[in-house]
């Protein structure tokens, strides 16, 4: 059973900068794939970012592609999304997950067995 716990949402203004992190249990390290999702209130929700345990290999959506960063610590079993140049549309609830998918697949959350209990963000002057 693999456990991850987001930390890190919160209010920010325009512009900002907020750091989200993923806490996994120790079998994460079994898990090859972990990405980052959001959900706005009506939408449905959308791929963020993703990273290969593995060699760290990246894939992000155009939407935030040079404004947030996925990075993992492998030894502390985290992962973590800086977040910067925040805009509006960026709000929502921010979700943590893991699952076994190659990077190409890695945008479709049915791909992901684990999830985490969301963290919200809100940008907002």
């Amino acid at each position: 059973q693999v456990h991850l716990v987001e930390s890190g949402g919160g209010l920010v203004q325009p512009g900002g900068s907020l750091t989200l992190s993923c806490a996994g249990s120790d079998t994460l390290f079994r898990i090859d794939n972990m990405g980052w999702f959001r959900q706005a209130p009506g939408k449905e929700r959308e791929f963020v970012a993703a990273i290969k345990w593995s060699g760290g290999r990246t894939d992000y959506p155009d939407s935030v592609k040079g404004r947030f960063t996925i990075s993992r610590d492998n030894a502390k079993n985290t992962v973590t999304l800086q977040m910067n140049s925040l805009k509006p549309e960026d709000t929502a609830v921010y979700y943590c997950a893991a699952g076994q998918t190659s990077l190409a697949a890695a945008t479709i959350p049915q791909r992901y067995g684990y999830w985490g209990q969301g963290t919200q963000v809100t940008v907002s002057s």
